[in-house]
C-alpha cells in the first residue's frame, strides 16, 4: 500500500508498505477520495496539539476485502469511513461528549486515511465508523461528510433561533459550511470575515446553490468584510441595531479572531471555538467583558458517528450540497503540492486528493 505521512520540516513523504494480512473482523478499503483538513495542514506545517499525526481523516472508497467474520459489509460496497470512533458507553459518551472518549482517540484507520488503501479495524466497524453511501453520491461528496459532521456538532452545542445573526471568522471550506448551516437553520444575516479575497467572493455565492429546493426559503443576507478592516466592528454594530451578532464562529486558528469575537458578539451571545489552534497557543482576554456581557464560549472538537450519520443524511437527501465547495483535485503522488496549496489557500476552497 502507498501512504502519505509527515517527514518533518514541512515535508511530506510517500511510502510503499506491504499490505498487512486482514483480520477476520476487519475490512480493506481502496481509497477513492480524501479531503485535506486544516488539522492535516497543521500537522505538516504547524504544531498540532493532538496525539495522532496520521494524515487523512476524510476518506471514502470501495471495500476490496472483507474479513471472514464481517457480515454487514461486502466487497464492492461504497463507504465513508470515520477515523475515530467512540465507545458510546463511558462517562464521556454518556454525557454527550463522544469526542472526549478515550477509545475515540485510540481508534484510527490503518495506516491512515490518506493512502491508496487502508484497513478499517474491528473497533471502528463495530461502533458505527463505516457508513454505506448511496450510488448517486460521488466519492468526493462522501469525503465531505466528515467536515460537515464537525460543523453540525458545533451547531448542536449552542441554542439558536430563526432570524438570528452570525459572524464567521475564517471562511475556508468549513467556514462556508457554517454559513450554509446558518442559512439552513433560518438565520437572517451572516457576516463572513477573512483575509483571503477569493474566499470572501466565494462566500457571496452561498445562497440557493448550496441548499436543496425548498430548504430555508427566507430572507437571508451575506455580508463580507476583510478581517483587517479597522471598521469591521462598527459595520457589524450598524447592521445589528448596535447589538452585535448572536453567535460568532471562530473557524480559524488565528488568536486575534477570538479577541475580535468578544467584541462582535452581542450580550448573552455565544462564541464557538472551531478552528484548530497550535499546541501551546496562549492569549490574553478581557475577562471583565466576557463576564459583564454574559458571553458563552464553547469549543467543538471533531465529530462523532451520530454527527456523521446526520451529515450523510443531509448530503444524500440533497438538503445540503457540498460538491460546489470542491475547487481543486490532486492525485496521491501530488500530495506535497496539494498540501502546500491548502496551506496558502490561494484561489481555493476544498482540496481533494483522489487515488
Amino acid at each position: 500500500m502507498k501512504i502519505v505521512k509527515t517527514k518533518g520540516n514541512s515535508i511530506i513523504e510517500i511510502k510503499n508498505l506491504e499490505t498487512p494480512p486482514l483480520d477476520s473482523h476487519e475490512i480493506l478499503v481502496k481509497m477513492q477520495a480524501c479531503g485535506i483538513c486544516g488539522s492535516d495542514v497543521e500537522k505538516v506545517f504547524g504544531k498540532y496539539g493532538q496525539p495522532s499525526m496520521r494524515l487523512g481523516h476524510e476518506p471514502a472508497g470501495i471495500i476490496t476485502q472483507v474479513g471472514s467474520q464481517v457480515s454487514e459489509f461486502d466487497v464492492g460496497d461504497r463507504v465513508f469511513t470515520h477515523h475515530h470512533v467512540a465507545c458510546r458507553s463511558c462517562y464521556h459518551c454518556s454525557h454527550g461528549n463522544e469526542t472526549m472518549c478515550p477509545n475515540y482517540h485510540r481508534s484510527n484507520l490503518e495506516p491512515c486515511g490518506l493512502a491508496d488503501e487502508y484497513i478499517v479495524p474491528a473497533w471502528n466497524l463495530e461502533h458505527g465508523g463505516v457508513l454505506k453511501i448511496p450510488d448517486d453520491m460521488s466519492f468526493e461528496e462522501a469525503a465531505m461528510i466528515e467536515p460537515l459532521a464537525c460543523c453540525i456538532r458545533a451547531w448542536n452545542k449552542f441554542n439558536h433561533h430563526k432570524g438570528d445573526s452570525a459572524a464567521i471568522l475564517g471562511v475556508g471550506p468549513t467556514g462556508i459550511m457554517h454559513a450554509i448551516l446558518a442559512k439552513f437553520f433560518g438565520f437572517g444575516k451572516v457576516f463572513c470575515l477573512d483575509l483571503n479575497d477569493y474566499r470572501l467572493r466565494f462566500a457571496t455565492t452561498m445562497y440557493e446553490e448550496f441548499l436543496g429546493p425548498g430548504v430555508a426559503l427566507h430572507k437571508f443576507e451575506i455580508i463580507t468584510i476583510r478581517s483587517d478592516n479597522p471598521d469591521a466592528l462598527e459595520q457589524i454594530k450598524s447592521e445589528t441595531t448596535n447589538e452585535g451578532v448572536d453567535v460568532v464562529i471562530v473557524a480559524t486558528s488565528s488568536l486575534k479572531a477570538l479577541q475580535d469575537a468578544i467584541n462582535f458578539v452581542s450580550k448573552g451571545g455565544t462564541i464557538v471555538m472551531f478552528g484548530v489552534p497550535s499546541k501551546g497557543a496562549m492569549i490574553d482576554l478581557d475577562m471583565d467583558k466576557i463576564y459583564s456581557k454574559e458571553i458563552n464560549i464553547v469549543s467543538s472538537y471533531a465529530a462523532s458517528d451520530f454527527d456523521t450519520k446526520d451529515a450523510l443524511e443531509k448530503i444524500s437527501s440533497k438538503k445540503i450540497r457540498v460538491k460546489q465547495l470542491i475547487t481543486h483535485r490532486y492525485n496521491l503522488d501530488e500530495s506535497q503540492k496539494a498540501f502546500e496549496h491548502a496551506k496558502t489557500g490561494k484561489d481555493a476552497m476544498k482540496i481533494i486528493i483522489n487515488n
